[in-house]
């Protein structure tokens, strides 16, 4: 089961206090491979029952269909076009021309920091279509830094569980196959396919090893959402910068392509490189899990999380922190501001929580500004 749980402050200032200020959506480019197991599959949270999100009603279902959204703006298609190639259904929208409204919308949805306070541990499955564009302009330098931080917070989690949970659901299925030795042609393709999304080789025609079924279970696992959460509000400004605004970039991964966008200081000595562009924040978190399971750099990652796993031991983000020196050139400063960042945001919560049985709901911009 995929938990999380996002932070509050000791301060005393209410989640869903503020002036009025537009929140809107924009979508670009780039996207990650889709899962090759989806949450339609096999639900994680069966035992879950909580009240749903306005316009929802409580069954667990597939994440997103392969239609286009009824009646959603064209200018956030693509940005949600990878949820909707992941299910079987089309999920409902809530289009929206300010942060007053999403405001309601999760007071309704009993999702603000009064509802955790008072132990309700589940997170909506509230998908944002885009980085706002407005937000790094307009929105978040008129908000009190504790609020800025706190609608971070509560805006990303339900991706970032979402991406652990795709994650989750093709551990079980490669753990369920390692097991059993008697698996069909469908199962050889499917962990073979595998193998190849996570840079292992697995010859055609043939059994996969049980050496490539290892080295599988030791990259296909999850990111603490503490950690992933941490990253993505020191990487991204709390989601200010420019990569944020003009490509979804979350977490500053460069890329050799030729697509992405230019740095402003480019360091000639590395190369053409640029900083990757996604279509959603989804496929940017989930091309940044995809690098902490597959990059050599983060082998150490890899190994200390391992070895959690086979003592019986929680995935927290500050065990695993302090693996990531290599993230950044600033070296061990990185990994303590990493730790700082989850300190004092209490996001050591976030370990031990869990997303809705609920239709997912698609967060999406109207009115101006939402190009």
């Amino acid at each position: 089961m995929v938990r999380i749980i996002l932070h509050h402050t000791r301060a005393n200032v209410n989640l869903f206090l503020h002036q009025p200020q537009e929140f809107i959506v924009r979508p670009l480019s780039a996207i990650m491979p889709p899962p090759l197991i989806t949450p339609s599959t096999r639900s994680l949270n069966m035992s879950h029952s909580v009240a749903p999100a306005p316009s929802t009603r409580g069954l667990i279902i597939a994440l997103l269909a392969t239609a286009l959204l009824l009646g959603a703006c064209d200018k956030a298609e693509s940005g949600r076009d990878s949820h909707l190639r992941r299910g079987t259904a089309v999920p409902d929208t809530f289009a929206f021309a300010n942060l007053d409204e999403i405001r309601d919308y999760f007071v309704a949805a009993k999702y603000t920091i009064d509802d955790w306070r008072g132990g309700d541990r589940s997170v909506p499955r509230f998908y944002l279509a885009s980085v706002p564009s407005r937000w790094r302009h307009e929105v978040a330098p008129n908000l009190p830094v504790q609020l800025k931080k706190r609608y971070f917070f509560f805006v990303y989690a339900p991706l970032v569980l979402e991406a652990n949970e795709t994650i989750l659901l093709n551990r079980d299925r490669l753990l369920d196959l390692t097991l059993n030795k008697t698996r069909t042609a469908e199962d050889q393709t499917w962990l073979r396919d595998l193998a190849a999304q996570y840079f292992l080789e697995a010859p055609d025609n043939e059994a996969v090893s049980d050496d490539v079924l290892d080295k599988l279970a030791h990259r296909l696992d999850i990111v603490p959402p503490s950690l992933a959460l941490a990253q993505a509000a020191v990487e991204s400004g709390w989601s200010t910068s420019r990569f944020s605004d003009m490509g979804n970039a979350l977490f500053g991964q460069w890329t050799w392509s030729g697509d992405g966008i230019t740095p402003a200081e480019q360091r000639d000595h590395l190369g053409d490189y640029k900083i990757r562009a996604f279509d959603s924040p989804e496929q940017s978190i989930a091309a940044y899990m995809h690098n902490l399971n597959t990059h050599r750099s983060y082998r150490d990652f890899r190994d200390q999380r391992a070895g959690l796993r086979a003592a019986g031991q929680a995935l927290t983000g500050k065990d695993l922190a302090t693996t990531l020196t290599s993230y950044s050139e600033k070296g061990q400063e990185y990994v303590e501001m990493l730790l700082s960042v989850i300190r004092v945001n209490e996001l050591e919560q976030v370990d031990a929580t869990y997303l809705r049985d609920m239709k997912p709901v698609m967060l999406v911009p109207v009115g101006p500004g939402s190009d």
